[in-house]
């Protein structure tokens, strides 16, 4: 079932006497329940994206559906209690309260949705107990290390039991095997508690943990394809990151020829045949820009 819906989202920022387009006719479709990551580069319009299905932000133009709400024409109060209880936000810069433990970190997104003393208590507890911090939660945030206060930061997202959480880099901080760690949890969560979470993010080895892997250019998603297209080779031997993306390719050309071969048999008409070669040249770029990026 789609939770998440964006049909050609466009937003534009104005600097002085300058625009600047973020996205640019943007469609996507997120399932309940499903962990997907989005990777290009900077400036794509990754975080915008994020922001707008998260409701800090809003698109100039195009349609946003959160399940039944359509965030375009939410009014002020209504996006706020949107914010508060249907989405948890993991930041790549925490936004963790230095002068709090982490217990009371993770109590505040409750404070502010009006829970009981008790009831935000345990849950505080429980929470912290899911990413194993129990016995952490009375430190404060530089009492404890980068991927310590990213779980806090993960039990703080989850504090209202949002169904979405979306994650902005929660790995760009941290080295190889703690961003392993961390994306383990985010894993179990989505299993666990049916959470459906979207994650930017620029390590292709985080990304090959979900189950789908969105690829954004210039404001609108040029690909998308599942780790499993990239698992290996014809022979079924292990693979390179690089070796799985060129893999990819040459299935993607692949297609393209057999495309071309329908065309001349009629066997698709020209605007089918137009729509799917943009596609597939579209997909084609992005995974190449994606080799280039490692030096291949």
């Amino acid at each position: 079932m789609t939770f998440i819906s964006c049909t050609d989202v466009v937003k534009v920022y104005r600097l002085g006497q300058v625009e600047i387009s973020a996205l640019r006719g943007l469609s996507l479709t997120v399932e309940k329940g499903e962990i997907i990551a989005i990777m290009g580069p900077s400036g794509s319009g990754k975080t915008t994206l994020l922001n707008i299905v998260g409701g800090l932000d809003r698109a100039t133009a195009g349609t946003v559906m959160v399940g039944d709400v359509s965030l375009g024409f939410t009014p002020i109060p209504q996006l706020v209690n949107y914010r508060r209880k249907v989405v948890g936000h993991i930041f790549q810069t925490l936004n963790l309260i230095p002068t709090l433990t982490a217990k009371e970190n993770v109590e505040l997104p409750m404070i502010a949705n009006k829970v009981g003393r008790g009831e935000r208590d345990a849950r505080a507890e429980e929470l912290l107990s899911i990413v194993d911090l129990a016995d952490r939660m009375r430190h404060k945030p530089d009492e404890l290390s980068g991927g310590e206060q990213q779980r806090v930061a993960i039990a703080c997202a989850l504090a209202n039991d949002p169904p979405i959480l979306l994650a902005d880099e929660p790995t760009g901080e941290l080295d190889s095997e703690t961003s392993k760690i961390i994306i383990d949890y985010l894993l179990q969560i989505n299993k666990r508690f049916g959470k459906t979470i979207v994650m930017v993010t620029h390590n292709p080895l985080v990304a090959a943990a979900t189950e789908r892997i969105l690829r954004i250019e210039d404001g609108v998603i040029v690909a998308s394809y599942t780790p499993a297209d990239l698992e290996s080779d014809a022979e079924g031997r292990a693979i390179s990151y690089v070796e799985k993306l060129r893999y990819r390719i040459n299935k993607l050309k692949k297609e393209l020829d057999s495309l071309d071969r329908k065309i001349k048999r009629g066997q698709i008409s020209g605007d089918e045949y137009v729509e799917e070669r943009l596609r597939l040249k579209a997909a084609i770029r992005g995974l190449e820009d994606e080799m280039h990026r490692h030096g291949a």
